[in-house]
């Protein structure tokens, strides 16, 4: 059973930096890419960053330049770097492993998203 387990979040004034973590494990299939999303207080989920299969990265515009995501070798562990935080940053980050699931012996496949429960980061002013 796939399960992702985010951690590092906290309380951080703005300008901090905080570095979330997360551990996958169970994983038996192909993965197409990990990422971060976040959840601000009374909005919809949104895309942070991602990294593919290859290792091409993408950030969304409010992140550039201030957010790195990066894996280890294993692929076991996603990590997100976050720094100059702003108050605007404040949600909750999930993160997220986008696996191709061969179905049969013809090679079909179906690809699924699995993901974490999430952890809070708070920046405050």
């Amino acid at each position: 059973q796939v399960q992702l387990a985010e951690s590092g979040g906290g309380l951080v004034q703005a300008g901090g930096s905080l570095r979330l973590s997360c551990l996958i494990s169970g994983v038996r299939s192909s993965i197409n890419s990990m990422g971060w999303y976040r959840q601000p207080p009374g909005n919809q989920r949104e895309l942070v960053a991602t990294i593919s299969k290859s290792g091409d990265t993408y950030y969304s515009d409010s992140v550039k330049g201030r957010f790195t995501i990066s894996r280890d070798n294993t692929w076991n562990t996603l990590f997100l770097q976050m720094n100059s935080l702003r108050p605007e940053d404040t949600a909750v980050y999930s993160c997220n492993v986008n696996l191709r699931i061969v179905i049969n012996v013809e090679g079909a496949y179906r690809d699924r998203d699995y993901w974490g429960k999430g952890t809070l980061v708070t920046v405050s002013s």
